[in-house]
């Protein structure tokens, strides 16, 4: 129920409150970055689903918070992230050197400058019914294909819907838009793959084949 998630909130938050006054007690607020997210989203009911395992915006987006030395407090920025940018702005914030082929990108440009000049887009994919559903949201548009369009397309304009009510991946006069994310789906998917092209087979136990993240 609503009551349940709203309370699950809550007590996540009082936990937060706790670590974040030990490293005050313990003199360790200073010398920490401190990044708070979520792994998914959270469906209410919006379009009658409940929980995740979808693609509209409310399951997709998270929150992201980057805390620690050097980082200005109370800054929201209005741009696009991924969770791939997690590792490349820890390492950049510690003076680490991350390797060369991260997907992902440092945040601290934003974290000096929150509406600075930004990009990247951020992808999802989840599996349901037996075949993938691959999405890519942009500042204005959020373009979701379900088995690489043959089990359906959907787009929506976050600058006049929001709430992802009107599905427009049919309309003729998007056919252009629809292309050109299409296009960006197909090649942020493919690399993801290995190096030789060869998608490994999906074991029905055990861990699955993990993306190429050290060793170019």
């Amino acid at each position: 129920t609503k009551q349940a998630y709203y309370a699950a909130i809550s007590f996540v938050d009082a936990q937060i409150g706790r670590v974040v006054d030990a490293l005050d007690r313990l003199g360790l607020r200073e010398n920490t970055i401190i990044v708070f997210w979520s792994d998914h989203g959270y469906s209410l009911g919006t379009h009658g689903l409940w929980m995740k395992q979808n693609l509209f915006e409310d399951a997709a987006r998270v929150p992201m918070i980057f805390a620690g030395p050097g980082i200005k407090a109370g800054m929201p920025s209005p741009r696009i992230v991924e969770f791939v940018d997690v590792y490349p702005t820890l390492a950049d914030l510690a003076g680490l050197k991350a390797p060369a082929n991260l997907a992902g990108a440092s945040l601290r440009p934003l974290l000096v400058k929150p509406d600075a000049a930004w990009n990247r887009p951020a992808f999802t994919q989840v599996e349901r019914g037996g075949f993938p559903g691959r999405s890519v949201r942009t500042p204005r548009w959020r373009y979701t294909e379900w088995d690489e369009g043959k089990q359906g397309r959907e787009l929506y304009d976050h600058e006049t819907d929001p709430e992802e009510l009107k599905n427009l991946a049919n309309d003729p006069a998007y056919a252009a838009t629809v292309a050109d994310l299409s296009a960006n789906l197909r090649v942020a998917a493919k690399g993801t793959f290995p190096t030789d092209g060869v998608t490994p087979e999906i074991k029905s136990e055990g861990a699955l084949w993990p993306p190429n993240l050290t060793n170019p």
